[in-house]
């Protein structure tokens, strides 16, 4: 099957011209392949770990701790005014131009956070900072009483959040933080400027030697329409297998 492929999109470059390289030839397929590959661990790794940071936000605005709030309020308006490209750009040049480089095994130097590291860490902070408003607007409307009641039998903050409200709010805000999760993996893009070699890393040195940019920005479309699919029908299962009458809309 995947000779036939290969054979097909090998014609079309013959006959008409249109040269998709990484159907028919490996190299280019290997560096398209690593490419989604780096892409899809940015994305899964930056996901999970802006939901911690969602969560344990909003834990900690809602919190007496005075000090606590402030943090959590001056994360929050830092990395939702300024652009995603400025935060990674100041995490990869600034802050690791900071810190010391260790021995890559083979008698040269290495830094200590590779260019991926700190994809993953600016991402995930900008996308946490928007989890932690959804995550609010989410708590903030599990009625009073529900939580009351929950008081009233004697549960703890923690149990009250683990077993009552964080239920709830999931179910409430999983549109609007399926609306971040997307924009978070449209923003993976931006890993480029700092030489990641994620999809459009390796899509345009691929374009840059087969001269062939039109195809490739068709199919790095095509695949990152498919990435977003596929987030989209997982949000979609979840959300609907959370959903009761009364709290999901």
């Amino acid at each position: 099957m995947l000779t036939m492929i290969a054979a097909f999109f090998e014609r079309l470059n013959e006959t008409q011209g249109l040269n998709f390289s990484v159907f028919y030839d490996a190299f280019d397929r290997s560096r398209f392949l690593t490419g989604l590959w780096t892409t899809s661990y940015i994305c899964v790794v930056s996901i999970l770990a802006s939901l911690a940071l969602g969560l344990a936000g909003v834990w900690v605005a809602g919190s007496g701790s005075r000090f606590g709030r402030l943090v959590v309020r001056g994360y929050v308006q830092f990395f939702r005014n300024t652009p995603p490209l400025v935060q990674l750009s100041f995490f990869y040049f600034a802050v690791g131009g900071l810190l010391p480089r260790v021995s890559d095994g083979f008698g040269g130097q290495s830094p200590l956070v590779s260019g991926t590291g700190w994809a993953i860490i600016a991402f995930s902070l900008f996308a946490g900072a928007f989890n932690v408003e959804i995550f609010r607007a989410g708590i903030e409307a599990v009625p009073s009483t529900t939580v009351e009641a929950a008081e009233s039998l004697g549960y703890t903050r923690l149990q009250l959040y683990i077993h009552v409200v964080l239920p709830l709010a999931f179910r409430i805000c999983l549109p609007a933080l399926n609306n971040n999760l997307v924009n978070l993996v449209k923003t993976t893009t931006l890993a480029y400027a700092i030489g990641v070699p994620e999809l459009l890393y390796a899509a345009s040195q691929i374009w840059s030697e087969s001269f062939n940019v039109r195809e490739m920005m068709n199919v790095l479309l095509v695949t990152y329409v498919l990435l977003v699919a596929v987030l989209v029908f997982v949000m979609g299962r979840w959300e609907k297998a959370m959903r009761i009458p009364g709290y999901s809309t």
